[in-house]
């Protein structure tokens, strides 16, 4: 199987408060907004994060996002008013932290997740 692109979908209830938050913890604006009730961010090449107003799905996801330094995301998080909980280690390398959206979906943000 070849694929082409992986899509993350956070299913939320208020698309609309769904999306000011996803702004805030990206630090920057969706790149489209197919329809009324869908965001999405390209966050790599092929790898996109999608908003979606589902309210029978709404806080039952977890996304994982590797970020090179975990401070510097969490201080950036914390100069648009976001706050993870503790910075925790797992393996021999790995540290992570995590927050919830307003719907409960968890986002993780991993350094160095593989070793």
């Amino acid at each position: 199987m070849n694929i082409a692109r992986v899509l993350m979908v956070a299913p939320v209830r208020d698309i609309d408060a769904a999306v000011a938050w996803y702004e805030r913890l990206l630090g920057r604006p969706a790149d489209t907004r197919p329809m009324p009730s869908l965001a999405d961010w390209h966050l790599t090449p092929n790898g996109w994060l999608q908003v979606f107003q589902d309210l029978g799905h709404a806080g039952s996801t977890l996304l994982d996002l590797e970020v090179p330094d975990l401070d510097k995301a969490l201080a950036g998080l914390a100069d648009r008013g976001l706050t993870a909980g503790p910075v925790r280690t797992g393996g021999v390398r790995t540290r992570f932290a995590a927050l919830d959206d307003p719907d409960g979906n968890r986002v993780t943000l991993l350094e160095n997740p593989v070793t």
